[in-house]
């Protein structure tokens, strides 16, 4: 092979503040067309919306209409644009609306994708039902950050890319230079946080759960993978009370007063088996544990019970348990101190 020319580095291209105009307009436009799709508008709440002026928000409005949206004008300067529903049956969509609403308002990481997935399942309702619904949705102010995470997180799942990336683990400690082939995503009951799991390559060897919030510097990596046939999601947290699975889960029996018994009768417990006792209830919890054995995510639901729940068994769990609480007890059962000043 011969001698290749000497290559110069290519000077940096500079910024075209039209073309980041027309760029910046195209998403307005965009975003826009959801908004007025999922919920009457009017141009003064567009306008705080995109953070521009009513004007801007109108010549937007009829750019749409040129494009072929159907805009409806309704009194007060608002506007809506129709849309057909998807294959969601009534029940199905406000039960799915419902669900990912609790996550927008309580875990807000996922915040925009969460807003136009709650627009988009809307539009299997009809217009005074969605209109209702989509009002009822706050603006949580949420950071994009984890947003971002979630999207290199799917382009690694979708495209079968192994996932690089740094963790701060708990303790504060960075775990840096994890390979990760993304198997699944879980919602956290516990906190309603997202957690990614997968095969880490680097480190262990395993497969492993992580918070989204935790991992920071995503990249794609160059190499790909394929799904394992053996992964099954369901086997994997069955053990879970929230998003951690254990090679080594464990049975807590747990004595609940008659006074909360009604409330546990109720069910809706993974992985529970309930047994009545003299007006009280004894259950079964099983729930997969941590290095120490213990069953982290348990235990803050537990404690939640106050004076009403009883951990009765195993024993290393209960003296836990009773741990917190006597912390508890003698960091709080002071009075304050009287401000005499």
């Amino acid at each position: 092979m011969g001698d290749s020319a000497p290559t110069t580095n290519p000077k940096p291209r500079t910024p075209n503040p039209r073309q980041a105009k027309t760029w910046d307009k195209a998403k307005r436009l965009s975003a826009l067309l959801s908004e007025l799709q999922a919920r009457r508008c009017t141009t003064a709440d567009l306008a705080r919306r995109f953070d521009v002026g009513q004007r801007s928000i109108q010549r937007d409005i009829d750019a749409l209409r040129r494009m072929g949206h159907d805009v409806v004008e309704h009194a007060g300067q608002a506007y809506s644009i129709p849309r057909n529903g998807t294959l969601l049956r009534p029940a199905e969509a406000l039960a799915a609306y419902a669900a990912i609403r609790l996550a927008h308002h309580h875990s807000p990481a996922l915040n925009s994708h969460y807003r136009h997935a709650l627009h988009s399942i809307s539009m299997a309702l009809p217009e005074r039902i969605r209109h209702t619904l989509n009002a009822s949705v706050k603006d949580t102010g949420a950071t994009p950050f984890a947003e971002r995470q979630m999207e290199q997180v799917a382009a690694a799942w979708m495209d079968g890319r192994v996932l690089n990336f740094d963790y701060r683990r708990p303790n504060g400690e960075l775990e840096t230079g994890n390979e990760l082939c993304v198997y699944f995503i879980e919602i956290s009951r516990d906190n309603l946080a997202p957690y990614v799991i997968g095969l880490e390559r680097r480190r262990r060897g395993q497969v492993r759960t992580f918070k989204l919030s935790r991992m920071a510097n995503l990249s794609l990596h160059q190499d790909t993978y394929e799904p394992d046939p053996d992964f099954d999601p369901k086997a994997f947290l069955s053990d879970a009370w929230g998003v951690i699975g254990s090679e080594n889960p464990l049975t807590v029996t747990v004595r609940f007063a008659a006074e909360a018994a009604y409330r546990v009768l109720e069910g809706g417990f993974p992985n529970a088996t309930l047994i009545r006792r003299d007006g009280c209830v004894e259950v079964e919890f099983r729930a997969g544990t941590d290095r120490t054995g213990l069953p982290r995510e348990l235990m803050p639901f537990l404690l939640g019970w106050g004076p009403r729940a009883e951990v009765l068994s195993p024993p290393h769990v209960r003296e836990a348990w009773l741990a917190e609480l006597r912390e508890t007890l003698a960091r709080y059962d002071t009075p304050p101190a009287q401000n005499t000043a």
